[in-house]
Order: structure tokens, then sequence, then C-alpha cells
């Protein structure tokens, strides 16, 4: 079994847990120099601010709706994440950083230890231990541990934990799941399967093995397989770096010094 750590509106939530005030109000990060919208907290998805929207096309919104905005602080957000990945380390011996607010972790071993149980003693731990809301996905394969994680995340009746264990709660997930939400399915692939009327993950996993070989290649047939509880995709483990990189574009076309100084400054600091 693989578990899927997830951490609710990251630079949000970072943002919240020094200013507790900000708790039930819309919160929007931004990039840098103030570029674009890179997190937002839910009540700011329900005003409907989309993700990367300039921060001057929402400048009557962010007013009239009294959204607080920050600029993105990414030593702050590292130092939070290095946190969360911590805390997961005590529970499990295997993990692979995913990225900035997610891991994967293996539960081999696991068999005779209730998982539920296992898995909302973590996430009580998580938030307790760094503030920072988590979901947490737990299913046979990596895949459909996300899966899991995005119902985990919607559907708080799961109290952030959802485990995906029998071929019922498989199917029953994957018939909710909509294809361009299945990890591993890009934009333009979700386009093409739409196309053929697969809307649904389920739908994905009905057709042939050689069918979706021929339509999306090895990789597609091995989230398929993935889907269908086939284990294809394994943990990533940790190797030593050539070197490290930390970069992001500027929003806009940069004349002054500083604050292209700040930024490197910044990034060199998380790297």
């Amino acid at each position: 079994m693989f578990g899927l750590l997830d951490c609710n509106n990251f630079y949000a939530s970072c943002e919240r847990v020094f200013n507790p005030l900000l708790n039930g109000k819309p919160v929007v990060v931004l990039s840098n120099n103030d570029g674009c919208v890179i997190a937002r907290s839910t009540e700011a998805k329900a005003l409907g601010i989309p993700m990367g929207e300039p921060a001057y096309k929402l400048k009557d919104l962010i007013e009239s709706k009294q959204v607080h905005v920050f600029s993105s602080n990414y030593v702050l957000y590292g130092d939070m994440s290095h946190r969360v990945m911590t805390t997961i380390a005590l529970f499990t011996p295997e993990m692979e950083i995913y990225s900035i607010d997610e891991a994967f972790f293996l539960l081999d071993g696991f068999e005779n230890i209730d998982l539920k149980e296992f898995g909302e003693k973590l996430v009580r731990t998580t938030i307790r231990n760094t503030g920072i809301p988590v979901s947490l996905g737990i299913a046979p394969t990596k895949t459909l541990a996300k899966a899991a994680n995005r119902f985990a995340k919607k559907y708080k009746n799961y109290k952030g934990v959802c485990i995906i264990d029998t071929d019922e709660k498989r199917e029953k997930a994957l018939k909710l799941l909509e294809i361009g939400d299945v990890w591993g399915i890009g934009r333009q692939y979700s386009k093409k399967l739409q196309y053929y009327s697969i809307n649904t993950a389920w739908d994905f996993t009905q057709r042939s093995k050689s069918w979706v070989r021929h339509t999306m290649g090895v990789t597609g047939e091995r989230t398929w397989m993935e889907l269908k509880g086939i284990p294809c995709i394994e943990m990533d483990r940790p190797t030593s770096k050539k070197s490290i990189c930390t970069s992001r574009s500027f929003g806009e076309k940069l004349t002054e010094l500083a604050p292209v100084s700040e930024a490197v400054s910044n990034f060199a600091a998380r790297s």
C-alpha cells in the first residue's frame, strides 16, 4: 500500500500559521514581484479567483471582498515543508518527497495495523506539529493514492483520510473521478480521451490494454494498470544530487537590480 500526504492550500496555509486571524478569510499568495496568483485559500477559490491570474486584474475583487494578499516567501514555505516532511518520517521508514507540499510513503509491513486509525493519527500529528492542514490518501498504487487524496481533501466526512483498499471502493472512486483529474493524464490526453467518450477514470479502465498502449503509449498503459490496482510506479529512492536548482520566472520585465537580487537571495537560501 502507498500513502500520499498533501498539504491543503500550502502557501496560504503557511501564512495563516503565523496569523491565525486569517482563518476563514480569503487569502491569496502572489508570485515574484506580486505578478500572478500562485496559491489560494478555500475561501478565495469560492470567490472565483483563478490560479495564475495576474494580480492587477483582481484589484477590484480583492478590495470589494477584502481578500488578504501576500507576496511569496519561499524561505518560510521551505522551512514549513521541512517540518511537515520530518513529521511524516516519524511514521514511516520509506518516504519520497514528491513536491514542496506532498510526499508519498510506502506502507509495506503495515498489514496488521488499522490503516484508518494510523492515517488519522498521522494527519492529527502533522496538523499539531506544523499548523498546516493536510489530507491523506492510501491505496494499492501511487496513482490510486493520488485519487484517494483528492477525495480526502474534498469530502469532510473522511476526516482527512481516504483509503481505497477494496475493488468496490476502487470502482466507486474511479466512477467519480474525472479523466482530467487522473495523475499522469495531461490536458491534451484528456481532450483526446474525451473524444472517445472516456469521461471518467472508470471509463478509461474499461478500455483494453492494447487500445491504451496504441493510443497513449507505455506511459498511458502504466497509468491504466495503476488505476486497476496493479503497482507500476515505484518509490523514487533518494540519490546524491549533482546539482540543486530553485527558480521561478518573473511575471513582468524587470529593469532594476533590487527585485532580482531579492529573488536570488531567497532562492539561494532555499537551495
